[in-house]
């Protein structure tokens, strides 16, 4: 793994999107899912680990399952919610993308879709800034714009509706995951 190329590859998709979706031509589905998707969602799991180590005021006894929860519970609703909207928008966004796009560009476009997601989860972890976080999360849009428009070939007339569609659903399918994670958390224990 190679953690230089992925933070230049964070950097680059968080300060200049269309910069980076023109240089994406070519990138197959293993390599991101194996090089960006699950690193990060690795990372995300050790912050929201460590992170509640800090945030945590409850009995010292339940430190270690509580901070186990939830390292479980944000990687789960990543992972999940990474294969939930490469499938929503393989479907639902299908009748406006370009014939010729295949499964493995629609697991790229969406695992670089959720960049804002997975530094918001990181950072998150350590600094509550749950407000900001919403807002935050609007950059999405952005960078699946410049996705749909230079890396899938999006047309031009159809181009803002399936913004909308695939920014939707790659915003509130890990939202889901985790909602449903957290709820048969509670019903099973």
């Amino acid at each position: 793994m190679d953690y230089k190329d992925l933070f230049r590859k964070i950097a680059l998709l968080l300060s200049n999107p269309s910069r980076f979706w023109g240089e994406t031509d070519g990138m197959c589905s293993r390599n991101v899912q194996m090089d960006f998707v699950y690193p990060l969602i690795g990372l995300c799991g050790l912050a929201e680990f460590a992170g509640t180590f800090i945030h945590y005021d409850g009995a010292a006894g339940e430190l270690f399952q509580w901070a186990l929860m939830r390292c479980c519970a944000v990687a789960v609703a990543l992972f999940g919610g990474f294969f939930l909207a490469a499938y929503l928008v393989e479907r639902i966004c299908g009748r406006w993308m370009p014939k010729n796009v295949s499964r493995s560009d629609i697991q790229t476009f969406v695992g670089y879709s959720m960049v804002v997601i997975f530094v918001l989860d990181i950072v998150c972890s350590f600094y509550s800034i749950l407000i900001l976080q919403w807002i935050l999360q609007l950059y999405t849009i952005l960078i699946v714009f410049e996705g749909a428009r230079r890396f899938l070939k999006v047309d031009e007339e159809k181009l803002t509706l399936y913004t909308v569609a695939a920014s939707v659903v790659i915003l509130l399918s890990p939202a889901l995951i985790e909602f449903i994670f957290n709820k048969l958390t509670v019903i099973l224990n």
